[in-house]
């Protein structure tokens, strides 16, 4: 294998490595939350989550990375990109009022598939067959999972739609300014537009908070920061079609430390579901592994006299 093979197969497989992580702590980070909206507002866990991370990021790299921060040339894509994700909640959680966990997981987790869709015109991505194979049995196993029974086109339908849609395009945004910019850079400009986007709400949406309420708003903080530089750096070493089906990894996660903290015991669709949605990682992981050895040894003939 070529030395360039090689650094492509390590970077892959790193890049994934980070991406499975960072839906395993956001999905520790969204269990956190589940248990504190009950006490505080949506408005309220975004805008403290977005000052811990802020402040964590100013610690780590100190004024430098502020001035930084605010003379990058990716200022005016992460604007667009945080009202592309704010945009998003807001349908998520509009939508979550009305529909059921599992008809909100499915149509949520269509934004892989609009991802994929999004990384030929707009990133220039090469999707092989493959990669459309294994978003696509993800998807199904996600179905299984989470088993949507009589679901008809309605208006909470169309919002967790929407929200899948434009979380697939912050998705592809990212990657378009991740090989840019450093992640603590990407994390301090999001972030800042965050609390800028949330802060206003605050006066019509703020509720008291205890003592015990408040280290867990940190908490989701301190969570959240550690998933988006996981996330931010997969970001920076693997194709978005490569890490698209990963994404379904966070259904996983969600029905573990369901069982773990609320004692939720999966059924038995949702051990199908889990089964395909690994398979489909590991149809990338060994397809793409396949997929360079014949390209190595194709380049390797080409050179032969």
């Amino acid at each position: 294998m070529t030395p360039h093979g090689v650094l492509v197969k390590s970077t892959y497989g790193l890049g994934i490595l980070l991406i499975t992580l960072s839906y395993f702590i956001f999905s520790s980070h969204d269990a956190v939350i589940k248990l504190l909206v009950e006490s505080v507002t949506v408005w309220q866990i975004l805008f403290f989550r977005s000052v811990t991370v802020v402040c964590c990021c100013l610690f780590i790299g100190g004024r430098g990375l502020a001035r930084h921060a605010a003379t990058s040339n990716i200022v005016k894509p992460m604007a667009l990109r945080s009202l592309f994700l704010i945009s998003a909640w807001l349908s998520y959680y509009t939508a979550a009022k009305s529909l059921q966990l599992g008809e909100l997981t499915t149509l949520y987790f269509a934004a892989p598939v609009v991802a994929m869709l999004l990384a030929g015109p707009m990133l220039k991505e090469h999707v092989t067959l493959l990669r459309w194979i294994a978003v696509i049995v993800g998807f199904v196993g996600v179905i299984i999972a989470s088993n949507p029974v009589g679901l008809t086109i309605s208006l909470p339908v169309y919002l967790a739609l929407q929200a899948a849609c434009l979380w697939a395009f912050s998705t592809v945004l990212l990657r378009r300014t991740a090989l840019h910019e450093t992640s603590l850079v990407q994390m301090t400009i999001t972030n800042f537009f965050f609390i800028l986007l949330t802060a206003g709400m605050l006066i019509f949406e703020w509720r008291d908070v205890d003592l015990a309420t408040t280290a867990m708003l940190f908490g989701v903080g301190l969570l959240g920061g550690l998933a988006q530089y996981a996330y931010f750096e997969g970001m920076r070493r693997a194709p978005v079609s490569v890490l698209a089906p990963f994404e379904y990894t966070a259904l996983i996660w969600a029905f573990v430390l369901g069982f773990l903290i609320w004692g939720d015991v999966p059924a038995a669709n949702v051990t199908v579901g889990a089964l395909l949605i690994g398979a489909a990682g590991l149809l990338i992981i060994f397809g793409e592994r396949f997929g360079r050895k014949i390209q190595t040894r194709e380049s390797t003939e080409n050179q032969l006299p």
